[in-house]
């Protein structure tokens, strides 16, 4: 699934869209692969045409293709990329908040308990080697963009910028996460915990560990976990919401606040229903060129 926006990033993404031979050609791809010989029969196109189409449509992140020896010859063979599109139109903000964000790299975690499979890498190459978690402990962590592990925890430690005589009115936390699977597979759910100074603040169940077509960010060395989902959890004055929806009935004044810090902690406990793992993506793997944001808004009295 892609999820874009109106940043023009996504360009490619809408030039792709906006022609009726190449949805027409997604709707031929959505039953079976093809080659560009296949295709064009089927649109009655010549092979240059259809070509032409089919590599927008690559460069927009909706197909992928590969070349494979058939009877003989040389075939270039179309597939879909992604399952579907999802565009977010950001609303007009009806008043402005005054919040302070934190932006947490993947790797700086300040305490874990993790268990195979696991590993962690950076842009340019895997810190230490797979499956073994005393690389979770390797300094190099802290470049970190991408860690997985089949059950556990990993812990942040976030500053605490709200300030005597301020009101807190909401928490606001977005990341990019995923099942962890062997390898890849789509279907894999898992139970995702999230925690807020040792509070529940609720569980979200992930589908899979995606492995269909390439992450728009993921280096080309990558080959397994490709991208996630993007999660924004909000805890306000009446309960703690993940995409809008309702996650729980957890409450600001639920949480009891350190002057100085929060702690945040992502999960998947070995009692969970789904055992399945988890992904963390940040800048550079992924859909979404971010870290784990925290945002707190508050009122300043003013």
């Amino acid at each position: 699934m892609i999820r874009a926006n109106l940043d023009r990033q996504w360009l490619p993404l809408y030039e792709a869209l906006a022609s009726d031979v190449r949805l027409r050609i997604l709707e031929l791809l959505s039953g079976q692969p093809m080659n560009v010989k296949e295709l064009a029969a089927a649109l009655g196109l010549s092979s240059a045409i259809v070509t032409m189409h089919t590599k927008k449509l690559e460069k927009g992140g909706l197909i992928q293709t590969k070349l494979v020896r058939r009877g003989g010859g040389t075939h270039k063979i179309c597939s879909l990329a992604v399952s579907g599109v999802e565009l977010t139109i950001p609303q007009v903000a009806i008043e402005r908040r005054e919040y302070q964000e934190v932006s947490l790299p993947v790797g700086h975690y300040t305490d874990f308990e993790v268990f195979p499979t696991c590993g962690l890498a950076s842009t340019e190459r895997i810190i230490g080697q797979f499956d073994d978690p005393r690389y979770f402990m390797e300094p190099e962590r802290m470049h970190a963009q991408i860690l997985w592990f089949g059950k556990g925890y990993v812990e942040y430690r976030i500053p605490n910028y709200v300030l005597a005589g301020q009101t807190l009115e909401e928490i606001e936390i977005s990341l990019e996460i995923g099942s962890e699977a062997p390898g890849v597979r789509a279907d894999w759910p898992s139970d995702i915990h999230f925690y807020l100074n040792d509070t529940l603040l609720g569980v979200w169940t992930s589908p899979g560990d995606s492995g269909e077509g390439r992450g728009r960010l993921t280096p080309s060395w990558w080959t397994v976990n490709q991208y996630g989902w993007l999660k924004v959890i909000r805890i306000t004055g009446a309960g703690t919401f993940i995409d809008g929806q309702r996650l729980s009935g957890v409450t600001l004044q639920d949480i009891v606040m350190s002057r100085n810090d929060w702690t945040l902690r992502l999960a998947v406990p070995e009692h969970a229903e789904h055992v399945g793992g988890l992904t963390i993506y940040g800048e550079g793997f992924g859909n979404y060129n971010q870290s784990i944001l925290f945002r707190t808004y508050r009122n300043t009295g003013n």
